[in-house]
Parts: C-alpha cells; structure tokens; sequence
C-alpha cells in the first residue's frame, strides 16, 4: 500500500477530461503488486515456490526470531531495475528502505520493510491502446518490499491460522499517477504492465496464485472541481472482476454524494458473488505507519555501470519491438502494438511474416481470423493449432492467386482441424483460382452476351451492375476465378 497518491491533487493538472458518468468524471489510479520472479526471498534464503505445505518456507528471519538480520536479495534489486529500464524510469543511485509499522498477525515483525521517501524506481510511462486510442499512465514509483504471510479462515470450523510462508517474498510495488478516467482504460492499463512483466521475466503475472495483484483507487467529482475522497479497492486478481469492481464503486459513491452524503476514505474489498464492494476498514495516511530508516539496512547503491550490464543483458522491450515492426514491414502502430502483446505472439508473426514476404497479410490473419478462434477456445497462441510455419505456407497460395480470400478460409478449417499441408488441402478440395486468362475470357464472353440489361446499365453509369456481371462469372467459373482477374477483364471488354 502506498501513500504517494496522497498527492492526487497536485499530479492531477492538466490531464483531460474522461467520458462522464451520470455528470461526473471518474478518477483512477493504481497500485500493482507485482511478485518478483528470484527463488528466494527478498532478506532471506527461504523459498518462494508457490503451493508448499503451510510454515515450511518460512525461516528465521521471516519469522523475526530474536538477533536475526535482513540481508538485501540482489537478483530482487536486479529485477526493479530491469522494470525501470523497460518504462523510462529513472532508477535511484541510493534508495533507503524503511520500516512501515502495523500491526496484523501474519505480519511477525510487527512491521514491513519497504521504501518511502527515497524509492528504487522513480517515473516512468506505460503506453496502450484503448481500441484504437492511444494512452498514457505515468508512474509516480516503483519501490521494493517484503509482503506479509496470509491469514487462513475456515469458516465452517470456526478457527483462523496464519500461514507465513509468503511473508519475506519480494514484491515491486507500482503507483500510478491518477490519469485513468473508466474501468476500461484501467483493464487496459492493468493488462499492458502484466505484458510488461511478463515480457521482461521479472513476474510470472498469476493473478489467481497473487503474483500480480491490483488496488484501486477510485474517486469521483464534477468537471472542474477539486478531486474527491479515494476509496481503494484492493486485491482484484482478475481483469473481468477489475472492471466490475470500478464500474460498481463509481456507481455507489455517485448515489452515495446525489444522496447528500459524503464519501469516507476506505480500504473496501470486491465480492464477486454480489458483485458489489463492500469497506474493510478506514484508510490509513502515511502517518499512520511511522515510517523511519531501517536501522539493519544500508542504503540500497546502484552504479551506473551495474544499469549499464543490465540493459545489455535484456531482450528487445515490446515498445522497441512495435517500432521496429513499423520500420522492417511498414505496420501501422496499432497493427505493432497489438502483434507485440507478447513475445510468443511476436515470434509468430515473424515466423509468418518472414517466410511468406508478406508481413500486413500476415498481420491481418493473426489479428484477425487466428485471433478469433483461439479467444473463441480460450487458447493462447502457443497452443495454436495452426503453427506460423502453416499460416505462411497459406499467406504464400493468396499471394500468388493461387487461392482466393474465401479459398482461404476453407483452407484455414482444414489446418485447423489438423491438416499439415497447405497445397493437398488445396488440390483435394479442388480450390486452385483459375488464373488461365483464355478459359476466363471465354466465360466471360458468354456472360456479356447472356445479360443484356446489365450490361447496358452498366455502360448507362450503373456500377452496381458489374457487380452481377462478376456475381454470375464468379458462379460459373464454380468459384475459381480470379476475382481481381475477372474484375479487370470485365471492365476493359466493356469498354471496346
């Protein structure tokens, strides 16, 4: 939990309008937990594997024993600065950790280490698509901390355990400033930094383990105004329950302030069953914490030089990947965009692209037709049953004419279904355009003498007649004819 979006109000000027609800514009910032991908934990040797018996990852230090120390996890602190190094950010030369006191049981300490004053990772920018709507969320920080254990209720017992294993296990936390204006910006958001994580391999992104967790902040006001009382909705590990979170929150404090009454700044929580949030308890302010230094860790350093050898370790960041995609194959930025969603459906285009020559084709199936029927199965592309090797071989027939577009799809059916062979799916459906220009001429020949109106109308100005003339040569050919190759013919015999 952080407490820099205390300072809404100052971050928020000069930021656009967003669509209103019910005359009010809505106002979001986040808070990300992201779990960070090392073996160990952040001060300690114990394990992060998720799903271990309850206690049996959590060791002494996690446990607070008396005359334990925190030793700092270097792969943790690597982590952060690859994420600040893929969203512009300025990593922090020194950055202290501090204590953060609260007392909760699956919290041994009595206190959580993180950072507050002075962060490891300090601005930065995630850019997306919202449909076809470019959009910016800038970053107040990014900061490293321990997370807290888990509390266990079995309710049907009536008992309540606490299980330590998570405490100790490094996280980066990410705030944002409050540039998002509907919960569908938000989803945006949300779903562009998991790609980010994931992409660079700093977070596995599970939401339904709690490797990547999101809290809400939301407030509402009238245009103009100052901004309103936040409440934050915490824990959404769903993008689906992220929206219904804030659509439902928006409502309830609009009703709330038209009812006459005000809006208390909480912590709440979403219940997917109801659909509604409900408040868990009073927000607390920075000063609730009485943070100070830790006095059992030094300043974290970062050299230059240690940026440096990071940068030149990582892969190519998705946002320089669409930018050269736009240079190498002459893609639009949202085509780029949305073929770098991942680096697996990156690959694939590529694959495609560069076998058949024919990357905007190749763009155009992936995003297009691919993309309909893998979300129609809930698969990902490295489940598709047609590989890149397969789409390019039939990118190569419609390119060439021997296939045309509808050919295509055929095609696609049968590869999809488990076909391994474009050019035999080809021949044993008798699909081949007929690209022999004298057999094409001749029934086209037969359809100008055989529909006189239409030729008439069409010489008369009617260009909605040579769309039957091609209708009726499109069905005597049975559907092989070079559609483009018929169109060209028709209309120069038309004009002799």
């Amino acid at each position: 939990m952080s407490e820099t979006v205390n300072t809404f109000e100052s971050l928020q000027q000069g930021r656009p309008t967003g669509p209103l609800v019910h005359g009010y514009e809505v106002i979001i910032g986040f808070e990300t937990h992201a779990q960070l991908s090392t073996q160990s934990k952040i001060f300690s040797r114990a394990s992060t594997a998720f799903g271990a018996e309850a206690n049996t990852q959590a060791c002494a230090v996690d446990l607070a024993l008396p005359g334990t120390l925190p030793v700092m996890n270097k792969g943790a602190v690597e982590r952060a600065i690859q994420f600040g190094l893929a969203i512009g950010s300025h990593i922090a030369p020194r950055s202290i950790f501090a204590r953060k006191n609260y007392f909760y049981p699956d919290l041994p300490k009595g206190y959580q280490i993180s950072q507050f004053e002075i962060p490891v990772v300090q601005g930065g920018a995630v850019e997306f698509f919202l449909g076809d709507e470019k959009k910016t969320v800038r970053l107040v920080r990014a900061h490293l901390e321990e997370d807290a254990g888990k509390s266990l209720h079995e309710d049907f017992i009536g008992q309540s355990g606490i299980d330590l294993n998570r405490a100790g296990t490094p996280l980066l936390e990410i705030v944002t400033e409050p540039d998002m204006r509907s919960s569908a910006e938000a989803v945006a958001y949300a779903k562009e930094l998991h790609k980010i994580v994931t992409w660079i391999g700093i977070c596995d992104g599970n939401m339904q383990e709690g490797s990547f967790r999101c809290d809400a902040n939301v407030s509402v006001r009238k245009p103009g105004q100052p901004l309103g009382t936040r409440r934050e909705i915490k824990n959404l590990n769903s993008f689906k329950f992220m929206q219904q979170a804030i659509d439902y929150e928006v409502r309830w404090q609009i009703e709330q302030i038209e009812d006459g009454l005000e809006i208390q700044q909480a912590t709440v929580l979403f219940n997917p069953d109801t659909g509604e949030t409900r408040a868990m308890r009073t927000k607390e302010d920075a000063a609730d914490y009485r943070y100070f230094p830790d006095p059992d860790l030094p300043p974290l350093c970062i050299s230059e030089q240690w940026i440096q050898t990071i940068r030149g370790q990582m892969a190519e960041l998705p946002r320089t990947m669409a930018t050269r995609f736009q240079a190498d194959y002459g893609l639009s930025e949202y085509d780029a965009t949305q073929l770098t969603q991942s680096l697996a459906l990156a690959s694939y285009f590529e694959i495609a692209a560069k076998a058949s020559g024919q990357a905007k084709l190749a763009s155009n199936w992936i995003t297009g037709e691919l993309a309909r029927r893998l979300n129609g199965q809930d698969l990902g592309i490295d489940q598709s049953p047609v590989s890149a090797d397969l789409l390019s071989q039939l990118l190569t027939r419609i390119a060439d004419s021997t296939i045309s577009n509808s050919a295509a799809k055929q095609v696609f059916d049968a590869l999809w279904e488990g076909s391994a062979n474009v050019d035999a799916v080809i021949e044993a459906k008798g699909l081949k355009q007929m690209n022999d220009t004298g057999a094409l001429a001749a029934i086209v020949d037969e359809v100008i003498a055989a529909n006189a109106k239409n030729v008439a109308e069409f010489k008369g100005g009617n260009e909605k007649a040579l769309n039957a003339l091609v209708g009726q040569i499109m069905k005597a050919s049975k559907g092989k004819a070079n559609p483009q190759q018929v169109n060209d013919l028709l209309r120069s015999k038309l004009a002799g």
